[in-house]
């Protein structure tokens, strides 16, 4: 993005303020909040150290919308369990209450347990707690690769964005033998030198005849070198008297200088690039260098989209309490970025019946569900994974927007199926979370580390949760924090049902709970459509 330009939704530069000198929103002008509607009663009062949440609890009919799903029936009722999960492997047994219904008391594995207890529900049913967004992408991750990838041979004009099934190996040394660096005079021997009369040597003809002792040759950039040669000249550094037939150089010459040497960049047989690596236009560059004209590549994972929801519209403006479908246009092309062959978005509607029979005929590796993920009366994905005795893997994220997202795993072998929210931001983060890892490893994609930027502005947190904010980034040298050094800045409209700052965002920031003040370094998401972000530094420096 151009210097000076501000991104849709960015906030403008000025003076950095606390959150707390900030004046209040208008409620109909404030992007949803994430934050909890009651702030327990055991939580200190505000001082000087307080956290960027901790600030006056707001009346009820200013606070912002939370990232819950949109309601679907009254209260809140209670998520019903699938199957054990991983998180719920650590939960004690149920102690009864004045109610009858189990309260589950969390017993914390070594790592990523969740914090807080399961609680109970007032129709007595168990709501679980969610796991924490690292190890919800951890247990994505690894259930990608749980089975064995696939793999084909593909011609060189169908790998691109493609992942190497197999390390990538030299057939050849490179260059195959020795060759002119630049357009000049071959010479043996000191000079000067006397000017063969022929008509050089070119690229791509046979083997020359040899130099002899004091001879010079013209000969172009990529041409073989002849036998006995000492160096290439270049031709702004020799002068060719016609007159004498010799070549006087300009310059002193060194053994060997302007010469490629046969195997300079490799050899033949040696590990070029590992498996796991995204094929991109270098890299064909380089197999087609060292002589190959197909690759081993993974298949790619297959991809069901299922578009649940009675109130979705395919087409117009809203109108009668139905919205646009956002999501169906939008999942298939990001899941399709992330490596996957999608098939058609199914709009299932609000059916039952239909998501049952969707589920237990797909042949997909997996399959993304949009809304239904939460406990209204017509939200049945839990409902059918339960029927069907799939197990959930992931039942709820700490994180938010996004928290109702699910990860299960179909009996039988059967795929897995990623549950996303309704909300278009809150699926976003679903992506992101559960469906991005995990086609990674059904891609046979080789994880990249995590990848950290300043922050420009103060960003609130989650006294909980993580959040994860759309950002911009902004280059070295422009004003902002961090001493003018890179940072990214955070976008508005990031509440869960918005897509303006995501569609103007070049990554997400993980913030984590508590907030973030300026200046602080965090960890970036890249965005499928762009890999290669801004700040990211090449891997031959």
């Amino acid at each position: 993005m151009p210097d000076g330009t501000r991104a849709a939704g960015e906030p403008s530069h000025g003076p950095a303020e606390s959150p707390e000198d900030r004046p209040a929103e208008p409620a109909h002008d404030r992007p949803p909040s994430d934050e909890p509607r009651a702030r327990p009663a055991a939580e200190p009062a505000h001082g000087p150290a307080a956290s960027l949440n901790d600030r006056p609890a707001e009346p009820a009919h200013d606070r912002p919308p939370s990232d819950e799903p949109r309601a679907r029936g009254s209260g809140e009722p209670g998520r019903r369990p699938v199957g054990e999960t991983p998180a719920r492997r650590a939960v004690d047994q149920g102690v009864p209450t004045a109610q009858g219904a189990s309260r589950h008391a969390a017993v914390p594995p070594v790592k990523g347990a969740p914090r807080h207890a399961a609680v109970s529900t007032a129709q007595g049913a168990p709501r679980h707690t969610a796991v924490p967004w690292r190890v919800a992408r951890s247990i994505a991750e690894r259930a990608g690769r749980t089975g064995s990838v696939r793999r084909e041979q593909v011609g060189l004009g169908g790998a691109l964005g493609r992942v190497l099934g197999e390390p990538l190996a030299a057939l050849t040394d490179l260059p195959s033998f020795d060759t002119s660096a630049m357009d000049g005079w071959a010479v043996a021997g000191p000079g000067p030198w006397s000017i063969r009369e022929d008509d050089g040597i070119l690229a791509g003809h046979g083997i020359p005849a040899a130099l002899s002792d004091g001879e010079a040759v013209r000969i172009a950039t990529g041409a073989r070198i002849p036998a006995e040669v000492t160096a290439v000249i270049r031709s702004e550094h020799a002068h060719a008297d016609e007159t004498k037939g010799l070549l006087h150089a300009q310059r002193s010459v060194s053994q060997g200088q302007d010469i490629r040497p046969r195997g300079q960049e490799c050899r033949s047989g040696e590990r070029l690039l590992p498996a796991g690596t995204v094929v991109t236009p270098a890299v064909l560059g380089l197999a087609a260098a060292a002589g190959y004209d197909e690759l081993p590549v993974c298949v790619r994972p297959r991809v069901d989209v299922l578009v649940l929801g009675d109130e979705l519209l395919t087409a117009g403006l809203p109108h009668d309490g139905l919205i646009r479908d956002a999501l169906g246009p939008m999942i298939g092309p990001w899941a399709h970025a992330l490596g996957a062959e999608v098939s058609p978005p199914r709009r299932l509607g609000d059916d039952a019946e239909a998501l049952w029979k969707a589920l237990t005929g797909s042949e997909a590796d997996l399959i993304i569900t949009t809304g239904g993920t939460a406990a209204g009366p017509v939200d049945h994905v839990h409902r059918v994974l339960a029927r069907i005795g799939a197990e959930l893997l992931v039942d709820g994220v700490a994180v938010r927007p996004g928290h109702p997202m699910l990860l299960a795993r179909l009996p039988s072998a059967g795929p897995c199926l990623v549950g996303l929210p309704g909300n278009p931001l809150a699926a976003v983060s679903g992506l992101l979370t559960l469906a991005g890892p995990l086609l990674g490893g059904l891609a046979g994609r080789t994880p990249g580390g995590p990848r950290r930027v300043a922050v420009r502005d103060d960003v609130h947190g989650h006294p909980h949760d993580t959040r994860l904010v759309p950002v911009v980034h902004r280059a070295a040298g422009e004003h902002g924090t961090a001493g003018g050094a890179q940072h990214v800045v955070p976008l508005h409209y990031n509440g869960p049902a918005m897509l303006r700052g995501i569609a103007a965002a070049d990554g997400l920031a993980v913030v984590e709970p508590g907030g973030v003040r300026s200046g602080t370094e965090v960890e970036i998401l890249d965005l499928p459509w762009a890999p290669a972000t801004p700040w990211t530094e090449g891997c031959f420096t």
